[in-house]
């Protein structure tokens, strides 16, 4: 019976994670390294969990249950007795692996590890644990609290019952789950991701400047975002990341990062989170850099 999450990482996904999760009906116990983050984080799940009031999505007598369900913490002692953990911590698979060194002596020995990653390995991830079996992909799409999917990964030591508590999960959380198997990226970054970067090639090469670009995929395609104005969302470093582990791990052309890309995170111009990427964040209206 499945009562306690723990989450490692109090960022975007973390925050959104324990949100739901809390709202669901478990007890939280959100963890970071950087003590910081955890205020802001509590701080961003009550703003968030507000707005589903205001909308009637949720009850106030809901809200201030959920709020009293998350505990937070930068010991990894306090995990001690989550039946699952979930880790979201950066997309760096060293600082994963390190996050799992620290997390696997305070966990019961039937409690499940599950990895946000969006395009790490599973299986390799798995086995920098002491729990293999009992090891799986979980990746939220953000925000957490608005998008309906979760993608479940099985790595090949997965077992069935751990795939089955976490299934059932998905759905308790009130989300969807695609399963995909253990391949660079999965099934949502293997497609979206390459679309992104041909998006920066057609920059790059000059086909369209990044206005027309957007609006030819919203109006043309009925994409409720454009290719780059969604690449700003994410994080353009994040976008990196991704496509190297797609051009890492399969080895073919297609998937090689664009130069214009890499200038960009080289600028340190990530997107929104830097007010800076391929729109400009600074005014009140985005204005494109291109």
């Amino acid at each position: 019976m499945m009562k306690t999450i723990g989450i490692i990482g109090a960022g975007q996904m973390g925050s959104g994670i324990a949100h739901v999760c809390a709202l669901a009906g478990f007890d939280v116990r959100m963890l970071d390294a950087n003590a910081e983050a955890l205020p802001k984080a509590i701080q961003n799940i009550d703003r968030n969990i507000e707005r589903q009031v205001q909308k009637g999505k949720t009850s106030a007598a809901d809200k201030a249950a959920a709020m009293k369900r998350i505990a937070t913490s930068t010991d990894y002692a306090s995990l001690g007795t989550c039946d699952l953990v979930i880790e979201a911590a950066t997309e760096n698979e060293a600082v994963k692996r390190e996050v799992f060194k620290k997390l696997c002596p305070a966990l019961k020995p039937e409690a499940i590890i599950a990895s946000n990653t969006s395009s790490i390995s599973i299986t390799r991830l798995a086995a920098a644990t002491d729990r293999p079996a009992k090891f799986i992909g979980m990746h939220f799409m953000n925000p957490v609290p608005v998008m309906a999917l979760v993608e479940l990964i099985r790595g090949i030591a997965t077992d069935d019952p751990t795939f089955q508590v976490i299934k059932e999960l998905t759905v308790k959380l009130g989300k969807s789950a695609a399963v995909a198997e253990d391949f660079p990226a999965f099934i949502v970054n293997r497609i979206l991701l390459p679309m992104i970067n041909e998006a920066v090639y057609t920059l790059y090469e000059g086909v369209g400047n990044v206005e027309s670009i957007d609006t030819a995929m919203k109006l043309g395609a009925n994409h409720p975002m454009g290719p780059l104005e969604l690449a700003d969302f994410i994080g353009l470093d994040t976008c990196l990341a991704v496509m190297h582990v797609l051009y890492d791990g399969l080895a073919d052309s297609k998937y090689r990062p664009c130069p214009l890309l890499v200038k960009y995170v080289e600028a340190g111009w990530l997107g929104r989170k830097t007010k800076r990427g391929f729109y400009d964040y600074s005014s009140e209206k985005p204005v494109p850099t291109r």
